[in-house]
């Protein structure tokens, strides 16, 4: 190959990144529902003919991500990629072929040369985001099977000749209390894929490409050999760590073995706990998708995320056990057990590179889902992001209120306000909530909410660390667990639906991360800078 094709390929390469980038901020923009336009959960990708994952947004979630370039291959199974006409759409919220629960859609689209159509496709665009509400018990843990947690839409064809079909969307409206919001997400899902396939049918003509096979192969193999050099370079063998985690009937325990050899890394959670007869259970794509996230954090960070660099960790875990449970187990939240998974394979990874794994964090989100009427007898309900605070690094303190491993951003607390009747009346960082250490983990937050209509309302808790805190390394100490109270005094239980008493106010206090070394090594000028704000 010449040096100017390979310039080329880099240059598509990196014109597939800008694309999907755009594809992602149009579905930023066009959604309808907060948890995409401020919090930024969603994905987008550009897949080549045969589902092979080739660019990621840089907007979005490893959750999502990472399960949704599975997800394209089963909807190559159900739809042969030589009976795809132009102008299809396909959808699903599988959470076994898709990303994990019902409240993902994942959309797909191929793409096809307007002036071309007999060419076939060129590629496939897919995204993904969480819409609002499809029905059943809600965004909580209390289905005890799948059919109790909403509307579930196999993989079925959306739309045709780029019309989507009216009835689908009927059912969507008839099965969700915000059913404008989630019609309105289900259009945005489609732009933003349809934005992607403008911009790259405007590419292959720029390159005057008939395929993208060549530049396909090209960003596969380079991705995959890149993961293998850095792979080879490190101690082969297998090394095991284990996590205990509050859990709903009793502790759950993650059990992971991580195997390095010339291959790859192969991590098995064998060990591990069973699944819960609650909606905390995680379906392996999710597994597989925030293992290979924690994996690639420490190995290859830097190596683009696709299907190369991804098929060289390989994930596996016992059927029926909490981290693969089959269908129709539910598991609504698996979130909350998922995003505790690269704390998992931190521990191994730390005993080989220990000069590069963070403490544990609080790891899993702490959303605030609240759902109540207004005084006029309207429902209403709020979905906010929000995150206590992530593991002290070797080399500096932790982050305060981050999302890690799941990368969505904390929402305002404006955007809530304006759409329901509960108000923040505080939320700040949580003094002492970091674990001690040379380096500090990072803070936790408090958060008092209430109604301003003094009106009750219900909280659905999906909540971790709060018996087992986030553990420190290296000496570090661990961090505050978590705890929900009212103001007037009395507990809130972490997981489950509550109720807010009219008058009363819910005050949430998030856990912070784990230390990293020992506290006594800690610069004493970080120690004046905490005292001075507060927060020691």
């Amino acid at each position: 190959m010449t040096g100017k094709r390979l310039i080329d390929q880099q240059v598509m390469w990196n014109r597939l990144i800008a694309i999907v980038e755009e594809q992602a901020q149009v579905l930023v923009r066009a959604s309808f529902s907060t948890s995409t336009r401020e919090a930024g959960d969603l994905s987008a990708g550009v897949f080549d003919a045969r589902g092979r994952m080739l660019a990621q947004s840089v907007t979005g979630t490893p959750g999502h991500v990472n399960s949704m370039a599975a997800s394209v291959l089963h909807f190559l199974d159900e739809f042969p990629i030589t009976e795809m006409a132009p102008g299809d759409v396909y959808l699903t919220n599988d959470p076994w072929k898709g990303t994990g629960h019902l409240y993902d859609f994942v959309v797909v689209t191929p793409v096809f040369h307007p002036d071309r159509p007999d060419d076939g496709v060129l590629a496939l665009f897919a995204c993904t985001s969480h819409v609002v509400d499809v029905g059943g018990v809600g965004f909580s843990m209390e289905g005890r099977e799948v059919f109790h947690e909403g509307l579930y839409l196999p993989l079925i064809k959306l739309g045709s000749d780029g019309t989507i079909d009216p009835t689908l969307l009927k059912i969507m409206r008839a099965n969700s209390r915000s059913p404008d919001m989630v019609d309105g997400d289900v259009h945005s899902l489609v732009a933003c894929n349809e934005r992607g396939a403008t911009r790259l049918v405007h590419m292959m003509d720029e390159f005057d490409l008939g395929t993208l096979d060549e530049l396909a192969d090209h960003i596969i193999e380079r991705s995959e050999e890149a993961m293998l050099q850095l792979i080879a370079d490190l101690p082969h063998g297998t090394w095991r760590n284990s996590m205990t985690i509050d859990g709903v009937e009793e502790p759950i325990e993650l059990v992971c073995a991580m195997t390095v050899g010339p291959t790859g890394i192969d991590v098995d959670f064998t060990g591990t706990s069973p699944q819960s007869t609650w909606g905390i259970n995680v379906p392996l794509a999710y597994t597989i998708a925030y293992t290979s996230f924690g994996v690639r954090c420490i190995i290859g960070p830097d190596v683009p995320n696709n299907t190369g660099s991804l098929g060289v960790v390989r994930v596996t875990a016992p059927e029926g056990s909490i981290l693969n449970a089959p269908h129709p187990a539910p598991v609504q939240v698996r979130h909350v057990v998922g995003q505790m998974l690269p704390d998992t394979v931190f521990g191994a990874l730390a005993q080989i590179l220990p000069d590069r794994v963070p403490a544990e964090g609080t790891s899993a989100l702490w959303n605030i889902l609240l759902g109540g009427t207004w005084e006029n007898g309207e429902r209403y309900i709020v979905m906010s992001f929000h995150s206590g605070g992530a593991g002290a690094r070797p080399y500096a303190d932790g982050l305060s209120a981050t999302a890690f491993p799941s990368g969505v951003r904390n929402m305002p607390v404006e955007i809530n306000e304006a759409i329901s009747p509960i108000v923040f009346w505080r939320k700040e960082l949580r003094p002492g909530s970091g674990g001690d250490g040379r380096y500090r983990g990072g803070h936790g937050q408090l958060v008092e909410l209430g109604n301003r209509e003094g009106r009750s309302f219900t909280i659905s808790a999906t909540y971790e660390r709060t018996v087992n805190p986030p553990r420190g390394r290296d000496g570090g100490h661990p961090g505050a667990v978590g705890r929900l109270r009212l103001a007037s005094g009395d507990p809130v239980k972490p997981l489950g639906r509550s109720d807010i008493p009219a008058g009363d106010r819910l005050v949430m206090e998030f856990p912070g991360g784990g230390g990293f070394g020992d506290p006594a090594d800690r610069d004493p000028a970080a120690i004046e800078a905490e005292r001075r704000a507060g927060l020691a």
